[in-house]
């Protein structure tokens, strides 16, 4: 799809079948449709979602609350992504979405006011690695190491422990740093720090000493 007068077509076909009278560039709107004495249908047409179209779309608002953003059905899962994405962008402000392939167009959602549902899964999981990070090492944003999170923090923290006392086996390494998931971060050597001596029993590689100097401000 080359034009966006291409989207106008198929979009005013849908329109059209649900009984509205539908005229295109009225005003600054890209496409108007109008059923009785019902508000105003407003459509933005576009080649691609941007953050120009929402703010446009946006504006609209203010003029009716049907507005509608159209774009083409994009493809591939990395395309899908961002659909799913902006649709649910669509939805938080209030617009509805429309989708345009092969000549049909398809609404994925209407216009109205929309309350997420809150997901206690995720918001526990937030809380919790809130809570496990250790000070504020992160504050303005990524740090020019990398962000640091919970996870690293307990590593070092396995790792400083191995750099001072040697090989240790995980219990004790649990008992000294108070790390209750020590033994598998050792295990599961995420970062290459740990080097596995026995079962059970890890000592620091050099990449961990490495670690915990280009992470020695961070814990």
């Amino acid at each position: 799809m080359q034009r966006e007068s291409e989207l106008y077509a198929p979009v005013k076909a849908l329109l059209t079948g649900q009984g509205y009278e539908v005229k295109g560039e009225v005003g600054a709107a890209d496409l108007v449709a109008m059923r009785g004495p019902e508000p105003p249908v407003i459509v933005e047409l576009k080649l691609k979602i941007s953050l120009a179209l929402f703010h446009q779309a946006v504006a609209r608002l203010t003029v009716s609350d049907a507005v509608y953003i159209a774009v083409p059905k994009p493809s591939g899962r990395t395309a899908r992504r961002a659909l799913k994405d902006n649709l649910a962008l669509c939805r938080r402000l209030g617009l509805g979405f429309i989708v345009v392939k092969e000549g049909r167009a398809e609404v994925l959602c209407d216009p109205g006011p929309y309350a997420p549902r809150k997901n206690k899964r995720k918001q526990a999981r937030l809380l919790r690695e809130f809570q496990r990070i250790e000070g504020d090492p992160n504050a303005g944003g990524a740090t020019r190491h990398g962000i640091v999170t919970g996870y690293r923090q307990d590593a070092l923290r396995c790792a400083a422990h191995l750099a001072e006392h040697g090989a240790s086996r995980g219990r004790d390494v649990v008992s000294a740093t108070g790390v209750k998931e020590a033994t598998r971060i050792m295990r599961d050597n995420h970062y290459g720090w740990f080097d596995k001596v026995e079962t059970g029993v890890y000592a620091i590689s050099a990449a961990g000493r490495a670690g915990l100097t280009h992470w020695a401000y961070s814990w």
